[in-house]
């Protein structure tokens, strides 16, 4: 199948266009990390391939297919298509490997023990080539120096972003900070 055809026809241009970032932002890390770069491809260009279906389409995919959504998701509709996501690339598009699973179900909310894969599309997300933040710039420059200490810098960031604006955190957010902050990661 041609995946990038395929998500084409689902997303809004400029989603497509940073599908087509992150993808290319995981297979390089990849690279640069000993990953598999064939699953960093998959997991990057497909990481939000239901994010332009409405609130109600992903609530009723994951009835429809009797996955259960924690109720946190069901409040925090920017997580949900990553849940949704994993599922529909595993039901939908018969992708069924764990590894990818697990890097597109966690690519908003990170964890605590992330495995590379994991860890690669999370970063890949905050850092490709269309994102434009003020941190963005020393992030994708740490991402090839030390990858776990990108990733704490993108937690910092999320965690004081959503804690300024009055939004809820995931525990998994929270768990993810607190793991990299226990390794002594510090910036």
């Amino acid at each position: 199948m041609d995946y990038e055809k395929y998500i084409e026809k689902l997303m809004s241009p400029k989603r497509y266009r940073h599908s087509l970032g992150v993808r290319d932002m995981a297979v390089s890390l990849a690279e640069k990390y000993g990953a598999d770069k064939e699953k960093a491809y998959l997991a990057g260009l497909l990481h939000d391939v239901v994010k332009d279906f409405s609130y109600e389409e992903m609530i009723d995919y994951a009835n429809k297919n009797g996955f259960k959504l924690e109720e946190f998701i069901i409040k925090e509709p920017k997580l949900l298509h990553a849940v949704v996501g994993a599922y529909y690339v595993k039901l939908e598009l018969g992708i069924d490997d764990p590894e990818i699973f697990d890097a597109i179900y966690y690519h908003t909310t990170s964890k605590a023990e992330m495995p590379l894969l994991t860890k690669i599309i999370y970063i890949a997300d905050a850092i490709e080539c269309n994102r434009d933040y003020p941190e963005v710039e020393s992030i994708r420059k740490k991402a090839f120096e030390k990858l776990d200490e990108a990733i704490f810098m993108v937690l910092k960031y999320t965690i004081l972003k959503l804690v300024s604006s009055n939004r809820m955190l995931h525990t998994e957010t929270v768990n993810a900070m607190n793991h990299f902050l226990m390794k002594g990661c510090k910036i």
